[in-house]
């Protein structure tokens, strides 16, 4: 019997100056990219779409068709995003745009984007965007289509509106409402999202706003990023620095960090009323809800509804547009929950493969 000759080891193989150099370069290069991604903007919102309405600061945009009209859907499809940020997030970037996704099956598109109120606006309300501005843009839209019936996918505060526009105008031609993470329930006031601080005695909006008028952009996006700072005012960066020799991550976080930084103001007269009538009051939920002096009653709403909720939504929670379900007249009526954020459910990795295929399954089959 023999002995086996043990394994001689290798050196471990020491770093040359060249290797050094090498890396601190690459490390400099990634710097210096990190550093343009962050203080640069990312081209967002390229699909081709035209104006062909306006009011004030409100512009309402046709999505130029990219199939053929009789592979067209025949109802047309409005969307209607929320009142404090700009809606491309709808429309991120070519190869990752819900537009695009839903041009490419053939929808007749239509984009309303409220613009950024003025000095001027400060004394706008809920009751002019639901009632003066909404109904003129469904003129429009059917003018434009030529057809008496439409859709509308409504998200965040532009899911409020159109719920409430619903309600108020259930004969107006709306056959499908999409909701997408609606804040619409505050009976919970411990759930999270914007409900704590809101609710406290303390949070005077009314005050807020004689001082300021209009709520700056910033204060609110202070206040949501509050919700979650460690993941945002660093866990975001992190990432991107994690990732930054990843073309399409890279890509991704571009054009997802410029729509976030183009943060617009609410009119002060809108703000009192989220903060006092909804926040504080509930009145949606109540029934007390009231627009220019109409009751805003949700079992008069009778178009299909199909409610998307954001499982992980810390802005607006699931039980902020869970029971509305229960109050609701429509017959046809779904629920869908989605894992994920109150962004990422329409904007991140996982929304091409789940949420986009489930709206549009669903749109699909009521479109024609």
């Amino acid at each position: 019997m023999t002995n086996a000759t043990p394994p001689v080891e290798e050196a471990p193989q020491v770093p040359t100056f060249s290797d050094f150099c090498e890396a601190w370069q690459k490390s400099a290069e990634n710097w210096d990219r990190f550093q343009r991604l962050t203080t640069t903007d990312a081209k967002i919102a390229q699909t081709a779409k035209v104006p062909i309405w306006t009011l004030n600061k409100a512009k309402l945009y046709h999505y130029v068709p990219v199939v053929p009209e009789t592979e067209r859907k025949r109802i047309p499809l409005l969307m209607v995003f929320a009142i404090m940020n700009r809606p491309h997030v709808l429309d991120l970037r070519p190869g990752h745009s819900f537009t695009e996704y839903m041009l490419d099956l053939g929808y007749d598109l239509y984009l309303l984007d409220w613009g950024a109120p003025g000095p001027e606006d400060k004394n706008m309300t809920f009751d002019d965007y639901t009632l003066e501005y909404l109904p003129r843009v469904v003129r429009k839209v059917k003018q434009v289509s030529g057809c008496e019936e439409f859709s509308m996918l409504g998200w965040c505060l532009g899911a409020l509106i159109s719920t409430m526009y619903s309600a108020l105008r259930p004969d107006d031609g709306l056959k499908n409402l999409i909701l997408l993470t609606a804040p619409l329930d505050f009976t919970d006031k411990t759930a999270g999202g914007f409900s704590r601080w809101s609710s406290h005695p303390a949070f005077n909006a009314d005050l807020i706003v004689e001082n300021l008028g209009n709520v700056p952009g910033e204060m609110i996006d202070t206040g949501a990023k509050m919700l979650k700072p460690v993941e945002n005012y660093l866990g975001n960066y992190l990432m991107l620095w994690d990732n930054i020799e990843n073309p399409g991550a890279v890509d991704a976080w571009h054009a997802m960090s410029t729509w976030v930084r183009e943060i617009i103001p609410m009119a002060g007269g809108v703000y009192q009323q989220l903060i006092n009538d909804f926040y504080k009051e509930n009145r949606l939920m109540e029934g007390t809800m009231t627009l220019r002096g109409e009751p805003v009653d949700l079992k008069r709403l009778k178009a299909n509804i199909l409610n998307v909720i954001a499982e992980g939504d810390h802005i607006t929670p699931p039980c902020q547009s869970e029971r509305v379900m229960e109050l609701i007249g429509s017959q046809d009526k779904d629920l869908f929950r989605v894992r994920g954020g109150h962004i990422g459910i329409m904007a991140g990795r996982g929304a091409e493969k789940s949420t986009w295929p489930h709206i549009e399954s669903w749109l699909g089959t009521r479109s024609n």
